[in-house]
């Protein structure tokens, strides 16, 4: 818990405002009896508090299915904060939530041939991303991606705790030399394969080693899934890379998946989604949808956990700016 946040001084109704809200229900659901529901307000100290239906400053209700729903009529770029980030506080210990993010240009790469991906996307998504940390118990990577970006995985650029890291490292190829391994700045997991873990080691650097299962190189997601969320940790970001992201779509285990989609022509690099080739377009995933503009990006939020939408009729046409 490197940060905190609380709403002194905070304007009703600013994306300042939004954001401390957002923070508050996060960690409401997560702390909070499962079966409680009501209309809640934001208090001094940062947290949500339960208020009477209709007090000054309500914003939230909390359904009996522990869905969040906003209460309140707000600026267009304030509501749009609510309607990306609402999903995501939900996530709590019957109900974990498991969101993947990819960031990619407009014919589908993630980074040229030799990785290069600095940067993909306009700095309005990398923002998000701070912002997806802040909001969820912890951020998985693959080894991949720390070996080619060393990431810090903090929320430097938002407000909020830095989330557990949870590093997928299947045949323990990552050295020591990465900064998440000597940073302290979060708590770490490093996840291997149980049979190549070095026995009887607890720790590598600053990372706690978890031992999962793992079959021809490939981690057991459900049961990496399993662990994490025995740990209390029930909101998990899948930030990247493609291959991680790819492999937890293909096993069913992810929520909703983000793609952000900037203006950029590589012509050739790495991929991102990699899924096993269907014949028909009937047999193509056609998620629910909601698109929101990310200064240049387009973002697409698709819940994969709703009814696939009649063909031509998406969720939300209109684009929603995020700033």
């Amino acid at each position: 818990m490197s940060q905190s946040f609380t709403s002194v001084a905070l304007a009703e109704g600013t994306p300042e405002w939004a954001w401390g809200v957002l923070l508050g229900a996060a960690r409401h659901a997560r702390e909070a009896p499962e079966n409680e529901f009501g209309t809640f307000a934001l208090g001094a100290d940062g947290t949500v508090k339960d208020v009477a239906p209709g007090a000054p400053g309500a914003v939230l209700d909390r359904r009996r299915d522990g869905a969040w729903v906003l209460v309140t009529t707000l600026p267009h770029d304030v509501q749009a904060l609510f309607d990306l980030y609402l999903p995501v506080c939900a996530a709590r210990p019957s109900a974990p939530v498991t969101i993947g993010h990819l960031g990619q240009s407009l014919d589908g790469y993630i980074a040229t041939n030799g990785g290069d991906s600095s940067y993909v996307n306009a700095p309005e998504n990398i923002l998000h991303l701070h912002r997806m940390r802040a909001l969820c118990d912890a951020v998985v990577v693959g080894a991949g991606t720390i070996a080619d970006d060393d990431p810090r995985l903090t929320t430097r650029l938002a407000d909020g705790a830095n989330p557990v890291r949870v590093i997928l490292d299947p045949r323990r190829r990552l050295k020591l030399a990465h900064r998440i391994f000597n940073d302290g700045e979060a708590e770490t997991l490093l996840v291997c394969g149980a049979e190549l873990a070095a026995e009887g080691a607890t720790r590598i650097g600053g990372a706690e080693v978890l031992r999962i299962p793992c079959a021809d190189g490939r981690l057991d997601l459900a049961a990496l899934l399993g662990a994490v969320h025995a740990r209390g940790l029930n909101s998990v970001f899948v930030e990247g890379g493609g291959t991680t992201v790819s492999r937890f779509l293909e096993a069913g285990l992810l929520d909703r998946m983000q793609i952000a989609v900037a203006p950029l022509l590589m012509g050739r690099g790495r991929p991102g989604l990699r899924l096993p080739a269907t014949e028909h377009i009937a047999e193509c995933l056609r998620p629910a949808h909601r698109v929101f503009a990310m200064g240049t990006d387009i973002l697409f939020d698709c819940d994969l956990r709703q009814p696939e939408p009649a063909r031509g009729h998406g969720v939300r046409a209109a684009l929603e700016r995020i700033y």
